[in-house]
């Protein structure tokens, strides 16, 4: 079925008829347990309409059906009908996707989860050398992209060898129910806040599952402060302020989106 929906979804913005080859069959909802298959079919009309819904007109050997997909609805005019599985969302505090879920958009299918544990208790910021990253960003999603910035931009300045925040974070990978996530970042100072504020939530899903507590300490964001200092955030009081790149007593929790 996802072949014709596919099809049909091309098709919205350029009104066409389509003549398929002639071993091509539609399937309908053969994943959701229906055995129907309707014979070769010599055209597919797809055209939009009202509110959004696409309809599709089938001839099946002379005889015409009209397979209209609204909402999560596929259904044919002889009165036969499947209901398309809704797409997953997700809450703070679920465990999801490697981690534990802080955020999620509007639509609650994607967002951000944390690791279950601290991946440092301790850690400096940079690697070894000062200077500028421009590792500046601030924001939801912002972090990959500043670690990605801090990473390169260490490896020009100066990197001495020893791991330091963004590339533990980045060099991280974790495995949960048979699957390993290995797209970590070091979150940007909003994503920290993000956590910090729901982190009573994160601790009780993190215990649940083999996780530990957020510590009362300080973390580490990827938001660079200029060429000395970085942000970080207290866990105790939530403040924010700057600390030397230099500092090791600062605690890293990492992130992902999804």
């Amino acid at each position: 079925m996802g072949t014709i929906l596919q099809d049909m979804m091309g098709m919205l913005s350029r009104k066409k008829v389509v003549t398929p080859k002639t071993d091509d069959y539609i399937t309908l909802a053969r994943y959701a347990g229906a055995q129907e298959r309707m014979k070769p079919h010599p055209k597919i009309q797809t055209e939009l309409i009202t509110m959004g819904a696409l309809k599709t007109f089938v001839n099946v050997g002379g005889d015409d059906q009209q397979l209209s997909i609204a909402g999560q609805t596929l259904s044919l005019t002889n009165g036969g009908s499947v209901t398309l599985p809704a797409a997953a969302t997700y809450s703070i505090g679920d465990f999801a996707h490697g981690g534990i879920v802080f955020w999620v958009d509007e639509t609650g299918q994607h967002g951000l989860v944390c690791a279950k544990e601290d991946q440092s208790s301790g850690v400096r910021w940079y690697a070894g050398t000062y200077g500028v990253t421009q590792a500046k960003g601030d924001g939801v999603y912002s972090g990959k992209a500043n670690t990605v910035i801090i990473i390169a931009a260490q490896v020009a300045i100066g990197d001495d060898g020893n791991t330091y925040a963004a590339r533990m974070c980045n060099d991280l990978q974790i495995t949960e129910s048979g699957i390993t996530y290995g797209d970590w970042y070091l979150s940007s100072k909003f994503e920290l806040n993000l956590m910090y504020t729901n982190k009573a939530t994160i601790n009780t899903t993190a215990s649940a599952n083999g996780g530990s507590n957020f510590s009362t300490g300080t973390y580490w964001s990827s938001t660079e402060y200029d060429l000395n200092y970085a942000w970080y955030q207290s866990f105790d009081d939530g403040t924010q302020n700057a600390y030397n790149k230099n500092i090791t007593v600062v605690d890293v929790r990492a992130v992902r989106a999804f």
